[in-house]
């Protein structure tokens, strides 16, 4: 943990403003803007600091390859990606099935600009009926931004209104794709 706050700290230039709150062990944790892959490591970065173990789901076939101890030690599930599976159902059974899982993931569901992001999120933590956590990394500050859990009503258009408040005049690392 030092050495990945020196890192973080020291070199990078780089603050934590708010934290995880760590009597909630499930989770849904969503990180905008995601403009660049740097986003990767800073998110490393962060765990190994706050000492939050998070997770991310990624397509089954990656755990059968060589590096597939490697994505599961750095938090990894695997899902079915298929079109016949239902992705949402599926991670809703994952924290249905773990005592702790906190799930990043990037609502924009790409590393471009989206006029609108991607609903699987908001529906994972509604039906997981666990907490949504807010995560920014603002490269024009250089401060990662931790929310407050949020908890979902059920109303789609009015949750996502107050989420997206949270990331008002953050900037990812490529702005014009924020």
């Amino acid at each position: 943990m030092r050495f990945a706050k020196f890192i973080f700290k020291s070199i990078l230039g780089w603050s934590i403003q708010g934290e995880f709150d760590k009597t909630i062990l499930k989770t849904v944790v969503i990180l905008l803007p995601h403009t660049s892959w740097h986003d990767f490591y800073m998110g490393a970065l962060v765990r190994k600091i706050v000492q939050v173990p998070i997770h991310y789901v990624a397509k089954k076939e990656l755990f059968d390859s060589p590096f597939g101890w490697y994505f599961s030690w750095m938090g990894g599930e695997p899902i079915e990606r298929s079109s016949k599976q239902n992705k949402v159902e599926q991670i809703v059974n994952l924290f249905n099935s773990k005592k702790e899982f906190r799930l990043a993931i990037a609502p924009e569901g790409t590393r471009k600009k989206v006029n609108r992001w991607r609903s699987g999120f908001y529906y994972i933590a509604h039906h997981a009926k666990v907490p949504i956590t807010a995560v920014a990394l603002d490269y024009s500050s250089k401060t990662v931004k931790i929310s407050e859990p949020f908890y979902t009503t059920g109303n789609y258009e009015k949750d996502v209104q107050v989420l997206e408040q949270f990331y008002q005049g953050v900037v990812g690392k490529i702005p014009e794709y924020t």
